[in-house]
């Protein structure tokens, strides 16, 4: 079945042609690791792990590639401020190499725990890539793409037609500072830096010798430089959010390009994640972790469900009254799933057919989730289906969700609890309703739903 995508580069949605047939090359704008990911940086890594596992299900073998940003990132995108990683290490009295470390340690958790198997993922880090980027920014100097300032190697942006291309940025309309800061020695307003010199007199803990001096690369360069090296001159798909587009990304085309690089065929960007009508960021008040998430006593997996029912390229409001809808949907579709009862068989493969065919056609439609969650809950109430074709069939769907259906979390009782659940089995036994309700109402005011099955009480967090 055909693939439609969403290229930012064309700005249209396109029939997805491998450049390899049956398989996807596909890179992702990782985290820079000098704090942690905030859950509105998290959903690019779902979206892309979702992507992933789309192309899985149309049969394709996937190539995916993740940076690790563990230096060179600014405070500013004008190329201007001190390094992240260096700017952590100094504050917390670490190395960088612990700060970067325990960072990127702390985001494979947040993976993990988010349904993305950080086993199918190429991880590379920038500073284990030093050559590399030296050797494309020498490319660019031999084709004259470059100059030198005070203070590092730029691009020069002049003599690339085609940027600001991506996203359709207007060049003209850019004012100085309102964007990349001032700084006088450029000589375009979009012009970036490709190598940054360490300042005079200045012993950074990350630095390295090159043909221009000791210094460091510059944010985007890395990207450039890894994305071709394990994926090639030319790869299928390339990810981030959206705030990549108007800077980092398309100082990627313009290096990539001009160094001879035929790049990334799609561009696609998820929006961003909003917090009271305000984009989530890690210098503002509305920052909040995975962990976070799990400290309030919410599955992860509840977010990521919550991410799904908005396109991945619309603009999302994050509340926690919504997270707590989702986790109650996820509960359901998990005692759905879950159930042992037995139930009256209904062969109907039609139906079987139809129902997957039309989840393969909202998927395939650039990644439809939406209609996708809709779907399950449709067959979910079709009689036509038997019990266990639905459950197969919801399971089978699952490989592309990532909520590990098949999975029942495990619940931590506490002893209170249990004892009331005891005390209100006796009181259903004797048929003492009123107290059996009031013995409900104490085990819900301690935050567990009870669920009176077949098979006994059960209960489950609210």
């Amino acid at each position: 079945m055909d693939i439609y995508l969403h290229n930012t580069y064309t700005g249209k949605d396109e029939l997805f042609t491998p450049i390899q047939p049956g398989v996807v090359s596909m890179y992702n704008c990782g985290p820079t690791v000098y704090n942690y990911a905030h859950i509105g940086n998290m959903r690019s890594f779902v979206f892309a792990d979702t992507l992933r596992r789309m192309f899985e299900w149309n049969g394709y073998t996937v190539k995916q590639v993740m940076n690790i940003t563990d230096v060179g990132h600014l405070t500013s995108d004008g190329d201007t401020g001190e390094d992240k990683v260096e700017k952590m290490a100094r504050t917390q009295g670490m190395t960088a190499h612990q700060i970067t470390l325990f960072y990127t340690n702390a985001f494979m958790k947040d993976l993990e725990a988010l349904g993305i198997n950080p086993a199918h993922i190429t991880f590379p880090k920038a500073t284990e890539h030093i050559p590399e980027q030296i050797a494309m920014i020498q490319d660019l100097e031999k084709q004259g793409f470059t100059y030198t300032t005070s203070d590092g190697v730029y691009f020069d942006t002049a003599k690339f037609p085609d940027y600001g291309k991506l996203g359709n940025i207007h060049l003209a309309g850019l004012e100085e500072g309102a964007r990349i800061g001032e700084n006088s020695e450029k000589r375009n307003l979009t012009d970036f830096a490709l190598w940054k010199f360490s300042g005079e007199g200045e012993k950074r803990q990350q630095e390295w010798q090159s043909p221009w001096g000791v210094g460091f690369p510059g944010w985007h360069i890395e990207c450039s430089a890894m994305s071709i090296k394990y994926l090639g001159d030319e790869f299928d798909i390339h990810t981030g959010g959206i705030d990549h587009v108007p800077v980092h990304h398309n100082n990627e085309i313009a290096q990539s390009v001009c160094s001879g690089h035929k790049f990334a065929h799609y561009w696609m960007h998820n929006a961003f994640l909003n917090t009271t009508g305000e984009k989530m960021a890690k210098s503002g008040d509305n920052f909040i972790k995975v962990s976070t998430l799990i400290e309030k006593g919410f599955d992860p997996l509840a977010y990521r469900y919550l991410l799904f029912t908005s396109h991945y390229s619309s603009p999302m409001e994050f509340s926690f009254e919504a997270l707590t809808s989702a986790e109650t949907a996820l509960k359901r579709l998990r005692r759905f799933i879950h159930n042992t009862e037995d139930m009256e068989h209904i062969a109907d493969q039609s139906h079987l057919v139809a129902h997957r065919q039309k989840f393969t056609e909202h998927i395939n439609d650039n990644l439809d989730t939406p209609k996708a969650l809709a779907l399950v809950w449709e067959i979910i109430k079709d009689t036509s289906l038997s019990f266990q074709d639905k459950k197969a069939l919801i399971l089978s769907f699952d490989a592309v969700l990532g909520l590990n259906l098949h999975t029942q979390p495990e619940i931590e009782i506490p002893l209170e609890v249990q004892e009331l659940i005891l005390a209100r089995n006796t009181a259903r036994e004797n048929k003492d309703f009123e107290l059996s309700d009031s013995l409900r109402t104490q085990i819900e005011a301690l935050g567990f739903e009870v669920l009176d099955t077949s098979e006994g009480t059960k209960v489950e967090k609210r």
